[in-house]
């Protein structure tokens, strides 16, 4: 009984999730970059002119050359055209609210969860989505040892295709996706009682998404880790990266 103890104790295994935050302000003429290790967006002005000029005297929000930009009211109605209340109404902003997380001791088909909230705030006139990838599987770098990414109980659920994961002898690593403030959670993660693989980094997977403008907006993602009694003991560690986009 002492020896199978030993071999089922595990020590700390860490996950680290990386945040890149991709503020896109209309407060400028030029052009937009947004770009990483992996990716490169480079976007040009939507307008004959548009921007957010100022001094120590004035500040102006303006649009030049789209269709009725303008400030109309009526009775029972407002509307505001142009990327000018875009820009002043609602920044768009990404937030994750703990961006280390340690799973702590685990021992062999005791699975262990964290959780952490990705919160958005958008004001973009298509929405936004916000992707996620891993650098490699959860990895023992002194062995090259890794915990696999998980299959659920069924084997075969994917990056875009969650499933369930309750059988305490489905070994992996993954995550699962539940709406706190908005519906903005992929839908086939049932509200959290689904779970997927993180897609390999270059490739990403939506994981929260809306075509609405809104403030506040946000998803908890809970990360699981399960693992075998042949599983390596060490340190397990990997990369997340979430990635959030705004659509115009």
């Amino acid at each position: 009984m002492n020896k199978f103890r030993k071999l089922i104790l595990f020590s700390t295994i860490c996950l680290f999730a990386y945040l890149l935050i991709c503020l896109f302000s209309l407060g400028n003429v030029a052009a937009q970059t947004m770009s990483n290790s992996n990716f490169i967006i480079r976007m040009g002005n939507f307008n004959t002119a548009a921007g957010h000029p100022n001094n120590g005297a004035f500040s102006l929000n303006l649009t030049v050359g789209q269709t009725a930009p303008g400030l109309y009211v009526g009775s029972n109605f407002k509307v505001r055209s142009g990327f000018q209340y875009i820009n002043s109404i609602i920044p768009f902003t990404f937030t994750i609210s703990q961006i280390n997380i340690d799973f702590g001791p685990i021992t062999a088909t005791n699975p262990v969860t964290r959780t952490n909230t990705l919160t958005v705030s958008n004001g973009s006139a298509y929405g936004y989505q916000v992707t996620a990838s891993e650098n490699h599987p959860l990895l023992l770098a002194s062995k090259g040892q890794m915990i696999p990414d998980t299959g659920c109980d069924s084997g075969t659920c994917t990056t875009t295709n969650p499933g369930a994961w309750n059988n305490v002898l489905s070994y992996g690593f993954g995550y699962s996706c539940t709406n706190v403030s908005g519906t903005d959670c992929t839908p086939g993660f049932s509200n959290g009682a689904s779970f997927a693989p993180f897609s390999a980094s270059p490739s990403a997977t939506v994981v929260m998404s809306s075509l609405n403008v809104g403030r506040g907006r946000q998803v908890q993602i809970t990360y699981k880790v399960n693992v075998s009694a042949v599983q390596a003991a060490g340190l397990y560690t990997n990369v997340i990266d979430f990635i959030a986009t705004p659509s115009f």
